[in-house]
């Protein structure tokens, strides 16, 4: 960002007519405060009030707000360690990229385990009556990959459709997001079907999470590189289908399996790398939940609302 700065500087200085950058439209994240530094983060609200945040981190790390602006930590989910994963994380205690949500009275949380740059990974189920650190419980091994397939299993996304049916949405890099059906009763993988849903022929994409509004669901997307502080390339892309296996399709009409993908927020201002959303609806607005870098390379948490445009396309606000 700092050298396409100098080189637009460059050519406002050759010519005064130029057409308006498409980042600075972008907005700044919302106000928050307390603890804010996350990575990869998940958001749900609690049935009793307030939020809780799941994220990247030892033993995935938890977070906690009452109002959506003040945000404390809260421990990890597995306080005594997670030695189901270490054959995935080389012995680390580092799990990446939660999912959670609220549903049958209970927290289910889908997360990763793998090491950086592999494809031997994993995504695993734990489940929690509360959602505070030390009452999850481990469900089991939803789905791995392995270093002799195309695929990557990390950044797994929960929806449950219209039908009352489970999926879960997962992928990076390789030939990119993949889903698969769960069994409503377990949570746990249903069938050995593997669906496509994006890909950028190798190309970097990760971070899937898909909502339904109205009529369509919305894949959201990561496209380009994280985890390189400021100097991190990620920005966040949607497509829309009727159903929620896809296919889905961009703002042009492109399949995002052919590397389709509408641009909905990027690097802007002191803003790096903005990325691994999550969508969920709230009593005021749709909200969307990012990590970004900031200039100094720490990654902290991003909160907007989405607004929607008369042809039900989102918009960040």
């Amino acid at each position: 960002m700092r050298r396409f700065a100098f080189l637009l500087a460059a050519a406002l200085a050759v010519s005064t007519v130029m057409a308006p950058n498409a980042w600075a439209a972008y907005p700044g994240p919302g106000h928050v405060t307390g603890d804010t530094g996350v990575h990869d983060p998940s958001v749900v609200k609690r049935p009793g009030g307030g939020y809780l945040v799941a994220h990247t981190g030892d033993n995935i790390s938890l977070k906690t707000s009452t109002d959506r602006t003040a945000f404390r930590n809260a421990g990890s989910a597995f306080p005594g360690g997670a030695p189901w994963t270490t054959a995935y994380t080389n012995g680390s205690a580092h799990l990446w990229a939660p999912d959670i949500s609220y549903r049958n009275g209970q927290y289910y949380m889908y997360y990763s385990a793998s090491t950086f740059g592999s494809n031997r990974s994993a995504i695993f189920l734990a489940t929690s009556p509360s959602g505070n650190s030390g009452t999850w419980t481990n469900r089991g091994l939803v789905v791995e990959s392995r270093s002799t397939d195309n695929y990557n299993a990390i950044d797994p996304d929960l929806v449950v459709d219209d039908q009352g049916r489970w999926w879960l949405s997962f992928g990076s890099f390789w030939s990119g997001i993949k889903m698969i059906a769960l069994s409503s009763s377990t949570g746990l993988r249903a069938d050995s079907t593997l669906r496509a849903l994006a890909g950028r022929n190798g190309g970097p994409i990760e971070a899937p999470n898909i909502v339904k509004r109205g009529s369509y669901y919305y894949l959201y997307v990561s496209f380009d590189y994280c985890c390189r502080g400021a100097d991190s390339t990620y920005r966040i892309m949607v497509g829309r289908s009727t159903t929620v296996t896809g296919p889905y399709r961009d703002r042009n009409g492109t399949d995002l399996n052919s590397g389709g993908g509408t641009e909905i927020l990027a690097s802007h201002d002191n803003i790096h790398g903005p990325g691994h959303q999550d969508v969920f609806a709230d009593t005021d607005h749709d909200i969307l939940v990012y990590h970004y870098y900031a200039n100094n390379g720490t990654p902290l948490l991003g909160i907007n609302w989405l607004t929607w445009d008369p042809t039900g396309w989102p918009k960040v606000s």
